[in-house]
């Protein structure tokens, strides 16, 4: 049986639990709890953390931004809250590599999965919620938040980066990007879409994600860097 390195992890975020078991449990995969037929995984965690997050965001966002509605604030919370800036804030802390998975999923990386890495740092955030109470979870959140996105306001101008190509592309050329599925890999619980974007022609970005939807969105934002990078060296900046 593998062995998580607690004592490291708590070192790396800066906590000492009370209750090792809570964290433990929140690094545990269902499928190594299934492998060694134990009676706990991290889904318990996550469905507490995802609860910790959202109530911890909203109160910040709330008293950051003053001047925003509730449409706006909405908006940012959700981009704050979605699989791939959770797993982003799991990959500072680099928490994968902490995750107890069983052999299938270790094999086929799935520490590295945006969907692993998202639930587990949300069980993470339940777990410490648990232990150590509302005011140190929100300081562990808050301090990742600050590293990874110092301004989430700045969230409302790339949440929808397809409809921004769109635009883009019927303003300039008369149509409309074409997306293309270029394969879809990893096992049917867990698929990953490769995707591309061509606008008139002209291959722009690609993009993975666990969903069709998702993989557009990626492709469609690089399309949009590469469009911005053109237009920053055709005006000589």
């Amino acid at each position: 049986m593998l062995i998580a390195d607690l004592p490291k992890l708590q070192r790396v975020i800066g906590i000492r639990f009370s209750d090792p078991k809570l964290l433990r449990e929140a690094v545990t995969h269902k499928s190594y709890a299934a492998e060694f037929n134990l009676k706990y995984d991290n889904q318990r965690l996550e469905f507490l953390g995802d609860a910790v997050v959202q109530i911890i965001l909203t109160k910040h966002l709330f008293h950051r931004y003053t001047n925003l509605q509730e449409g706006d604030l909405t908006k940012i919370r959700s981009a704050l809250v979605n699989q791939d800036s959770l797993a982003r804030f799991a990959r500072s802390i680099s928490l994968g590599d902490y995750l107890l998975l069983g052999r299938g999923e270790a094999e086929s990386h799935g520490n590295a999965r945006d969907s692993t890495l998202s639930d587990a740092f949300e069980a993470l955030c339940g777990a410490i919620y648990l232990d150590q109470g509302s005011q140190r979870v929100a300081s562990f959140l808050l301090e990742i938040l600050q590293e990874n996105c110092a301004d989430p306001s700045e969230l409302l101008h790339s949440l929808n980066p397809k409809g921004a190509l769109q635009e883009y592309a019927q303003e300039h050329f008369g149509k409309a990007p074409e997306y293309r599925t270029l394969s879809v890999s990893g096992p049917p619980h867990d698929p990953v879409y490769e995707v591309e974007v061509l606008v008139n022609g002209r291959l722009l970005g690609h993009g993975h994600a666990a969903k069709r939807k998702l993989a557009e969105q990626s492709a469609a934002s690089a399309a949009l860097e590469a469009i911005r990078r053109e237009e920053k060296e055709n005006s000589g900046a």
